[in-house]
């Protein structure tokens, strides 16, 4: 069984056993491979053996875990400081006995259940997805060839490599023929470079033609690719700018509950501290239980998580969070061309004969040529369009190799030999036309094309020379395959505002030349060659603002380049394949690699296309996005309930007032205006642009709309307070002591509570209108439904006992015109804001 050399580590075979089970390889026990001088290096490792340095753990094993483990995801859903808070007064609650007030102790199991949950669940897929995409390896032990993770690789373990593998560790061949490994992934140099028995291979490189067998000397951390990935993954820690926001909010509300609690506790002793224990501990918990943003850390973390599970429907691995997020951010992306802007992949695109040559007997020797079972790149893309002749028959050949330059067969009868290779090669000796044919060359390759001579001669091949009396017949001209998609999206960052910088190890000519065939306008700098410029960020940052496409670029030189843009204010995400691409991938604020890519860069990278489709960070930017956006939505939502509460506590604390609200008041109007809307919220659609400075616009809003819901609530309190049933009623002492037990008293005695109520519900039902604009038929629905729910727990008289809601046809009106007021002027502070219309459009 071969590996499919299309993508030789991002695909684990079909029915891939478990990891420490080897499979052996049909056909494959006796391949014929030269023999090693000891028998060791011919029959591999012992099971026994194995199971030594398994227990040793001398595995290829790295610990790169993408996720959290089950405790993590427990201990942060649990064990949060807020949740302490919660938790505490939740127990004070139920120590009281005052259990209806205790609702909101549920709805914190509840959220952090369903953080637990959907955490666990992305988790679970997101592993299952990545272990999916393990790549696999040969080896022999025990004299067979097993195929096997590349993870259970041991050392000491003979590696069998083929064309399309990729090198999982570190060692000298033993034996090779007619290997070539593409090292592009280490040096960015896209040339393969041939190997022999006696070389050095590496993790990271990929085997492009031939077959040999190494002992893996350096395995896992050893590695030379894992040790470049564990140095890019030091001290890495994706930005996001939500995170840091919400930390900081979390921050600021902490220092304000350690401020509020005593005032909160002494305040209420001091009002109704006749009334006993128990209501100073139950209107004291209603002021704090509004303080802590109880839902927003766990909406932020929902968002996240859902979006990357979206986005792995789409091909695309999140393996960090903040990802998502962060490509909304972006505004400079830097691309490699192979991989990104091409296939990786060469094709077969014209033949163009120099002579009088019949071009169908040309193309009739050029198929014969290609048909070869040890092809290598360049002649199975000329297989794939020319089919091979009937009755040529192959004599001699002398495969390609990137020393000599060429590769030749000679036929049978009266064919000759044919010759393909390099044409500065092939034509020396021949001033006849030379400079002619290097002309035409010249021009080809300006336009980024392969160009290659196809030449014969009568004399027949002998050893690995090239035979004399050679003719130029026709110059083969291939091409890089272009991404179908690559204009597509390039044209979509264009759109955004998002800078393209093409960086590549290859020829700064053939890199202008593709990257004008996707659409990118080469500035007045042209292609610059990154071997004559500097190397330091400092250096580079007049350049890379100039500049769209570098050639020759070297891997240190890769990572100034992206340093230097966010010393010049850029964020800059930075797409790559190769080993050489992982630090500069490190100091990205955003890496995408490319899961045909090297492990290594796989490993540090932030977000993998699985199918190696760059069209799909479109898609990564619409989820960041819709996340940014959502998340602020919400966000307003909480803070400006924690200002209502503060703004509460102080009023109550300087007129010596009762709190307004038992904490099952602050609960209902919690789940119907935030915590129900604000999840809906979170996960609907949202297209609009990232704009900078998430924090200072939810407290330009948010602040002065809580302080506009503080105000109402104690105007309509103050108002209820005023009615002359209920002074007269507190004036005889009904609303304390053993009177305030009877079923009159406490209809009377809710009053300003329920008034109060109203008037938050409706000022705080505006805020979630405002902040769902513009109003889609799905919204509209929501905060209407919400609104019935509350309309029925106040109709129905289970809901009004459950809540300790009453009220007079007067009273609800004076609330409702306090709330009303209330509404207008949050649309005031909407429409006069900075930037709100546009952070809600």
């Amino acid at each position: 069984m071969t590996t499919p050399s299309a993508a030789p580590a991002g695909r684990a075979a079909a029915g891939a056993p478990d990891r420490a089970v080897a499979t052996p390889v049909p056909g494959t026990a006796d391949l014929a491979v030269p023999a090693a001088p000891d028998l060791v290096a011919e029959r591999g490792l012992t099971a026994a053996e194995v199971a030594e340095r398994i227990a040793q753990g001398r595995t290829n094993a790295t610990d790169a875990g993408l996720s959290r483990s089950v405790w993590q995801i427990v201990r942060a859903n649990v064990f949060t400081r807020f949740n302490a808070i919660l938790g505490a007064l939740f127990v004070l609650i139920l120590i009281t006995g005052s259990f209806a007030d205790g609702v909101f102790g549920i709805v914190l199991i509840v959220n952090s259940g369903i953080g637990i949950v959907q955490e666990y669940l992305a988790k679970r897929k997101l592993d299952r997805l990545a272990l999916l995409h393990a790549p696999t390896i040969r080896v022999v032990r025990d004299g067979r060839t097993v195929e096997i993770p590349t993870a259970d690789v041991v050392q000491d373990d003979l590696i069998e490599l083929r064309t399309g593998d990729q090198v999982p560790a570190d060692g000298r061949l033993t034996s090779a023929s007619g290997l070539e490994l593409n090292e592009s992934n280490l040096t960015g140099e896209s040339d393969s470079i041939p190997k022999a028995p006696g070389d050095e291979v590496r993790s990271g490189t990929s085997v492009v033609a031939g077959t040999g067998r190494f002992t893996a000397a350096a395995v896992g951390a050893d590695a030379y690719a894992n040790r470049i990935a564990a140095e890019a993954r030091r001290f890495t820690r994706t930005r996001s700018e939500i995170q840091d926001s919400v930390n900081r909010l979390l921050k600021y509300i902490t220092w304000v509950i350690v401020i509020a609690l005593p005032l909160q506790i002494w305040s209420q002793y001091r009002a109704i501290g006749d009334q006993g224990w128990r209501e100073v501990v139950i209107r004291s918990t209603g002021g704090l239980v509004g303080l802590v943003p109880e839902g927003l850390v766990l909406l932020t973390s929902v968002a996240f998580l859902l979006a990357a599970v979206q986005l792995t429907r789409q091909q695309v691995l999140v393996q960090e969070l903040p990802a998502v997020e962060g490509l909304a951010r972006v505004d400079v992306v830097c691309l490699d061309k192979t991989g990104t802007l091409t296939v990786g992949d060469i094709v077969f695109e014209d033949l163009l004969p120099l002579d009088v040559y019949d071009e169908q007997d040309l193309r009739e020797a050029l198929g014969a040529l290609a048909d070869d079972a040890n092809a290598n790149g360049t002649l199975k893309a000329v297989a794939d369009a020319i089919p091979a002749p009937q009755d040529w028959e192959r004599r001699h050949t002398v495969a390609f190799n990137s020393a000599r330059k060429w590769s030749a067969a000679t036929f049978a009868g009266a064919r000759g030999t044919w010759v393909m290779g390099a044409p500065d090669v092939l034509v020396r000796g021949h001033e006849d036309g030379a400079e002619e044919i290097r002309h035409r060359v010249g021009e080809l390759a300006g336009t980024g094309r392969r160009v290659l001579l196809l030449a014969n001669t009568d004399q027949a091949l002998h050893g690995q020379d090239l035979p004399g009396g050679i003719v130029p017949r026709a110059l083969v001209v291939l091409s890089e395959q272009v991404r179908p998609d690559a204009k597509e999206t390039l044209d979509f960052f264009a759109a955004q505002g998002v800078a393209i910088k093409i960086i590549s190890g290859d020829n700064p000519t053939t890199v202008a030349a593709i990257a004008r065939r996707v659409g990118l306008e080469v500035g007045p700098e042209g292609a610059v060659d990154a071997r004559t410029i500097g190397s330091t960020p400092e250096e580079l940052r007049d350049i890379v603002e100039r500049t769209t496409v570098f050639g020759r670029v070297s891997p240190e030189q890769k990572r100034a380049l992206v340093n230097a843009l966010k010393m010049n204010g850029h964020v800059a995400a930075m797409t790559g394949d190769g080993v050489n691409d992982a630090l500069a991938l490190k100091d990205a604020d955003i890496g995408v690699a490319m899961n045909n890519g090297a492990q290594a860069t796989k490993a540090v990278a932030q977000l993998v296309l699985l199918d190696g489709r760059f069209s799909h960070l479109p898609s990564v930017l619409a989820e960041g996005r819709r996340v940014i956006g959502n998340v602020e939505r919400v966000a307003n939502l909480f803070v400006a309930k924690n200002v209502m509460s503060l703004i509460a506590i102080v009023s109550a604390a300087v007129a010596a007032l009762p709190f307004p609200f038992l904490p099952r008041h602050l609960t209902l109007v919690s789940a119907v205006t935030i915590g129900i809307p604000s999840f809906f919220l979170a996960l609907g659609p949202n297209k609009r642009r990232y704009l900078p400075g998430f924090l200072r616009r939810v407290l330009r809003f948010a602040v002065p709309a809580g302080v506009i819901a503080g105000l109402v609530v104690l105007v309509s309190y103050l108002v209820a307070k005023k009615e002359p049933a209920l002074l007269a009623w507190e004036a005889a002492g009904g609303c304390k002591g053993p009177a305030a037990e009877l079923a009159s008293a406490k209809q009377i005695c809710w009053h300003p509570s329920t008034a109060a109520t109203v008037a938050l519900l409706i000022t705080f039902f505006w805020i979630l209108v405002v902040l769902a604009r513009p109003l889609r038929a799905w919204k509209a629905g929501l905060v209407f439904g919400l609104i019935g729910v509350t309309v029925l727990v106040f109709l129905v008289p289970a809901g009004r006992d459950f809540f300790d809601f009453a009220f007079t046809p007067a009273l609800l009106w004076q609330s409702l015109l306090v709330g009303a007021a209330g509404a207008v002027a949050i649309e005031v502070v909407y429409r006069t804001t900075p930037g709100m219309k546009a952070a809600t459009s």
